[in-house]
């Protein structure tokens, strides 16, 4: 599964991924810092790759309405705040857990919650 990693996220969150052989880029890495959600979700549905976020509310806002206005969307991870973001090796450990268990990736329009486990 390629992943996105909004700019809530740190981007050792995807050196750490890389070094584990998956397929990640952050926000900061893309030259995206700062643009607005919807950029963001299209810069990530162009590259085929799921958003990993932390901003729950916005981007589910935005899946909808892609989903209604048929734009491309390669779903959506949501990180939970119970995963402390100065936590990047556990977080980087936790999304390449989940990536494993869906090596299909996910499903366009798809919204999950990042397991805590």
């Amino acid at each position: 599964m390629k992943l996105y990693l909004d700019e809530d996220i740190s981007p050792k969150v995807a050196e750490i991924l890389r070094k584990k052989g998956m397929d990640a880029v952050s926000t900061h890495e893309a030259g995206m810092l700062e643009a607005s959600d919807d950029e963001q979700l299209v810069s990530a549905a162009a590259e085929g790759r799921a958003m990993v976020t932390r901003n729950r509310d916005d981007f589910i806002t935005l899946t909808v309405q892609y989903f209604n206005d048929l734009k491309p969307h390669s779903g959506l991870i949501i990180v939970p705040h119970t995963i402390p973001g100065s936590e990047f090796s556990r977080l980087a450990a936790l999304l390449a857990k989940y990536s494993k268990e869906l090596s299909q990736g996910l499903e366009s329009y798809t919204i999950e919650f990042l397991p805590n486990k």
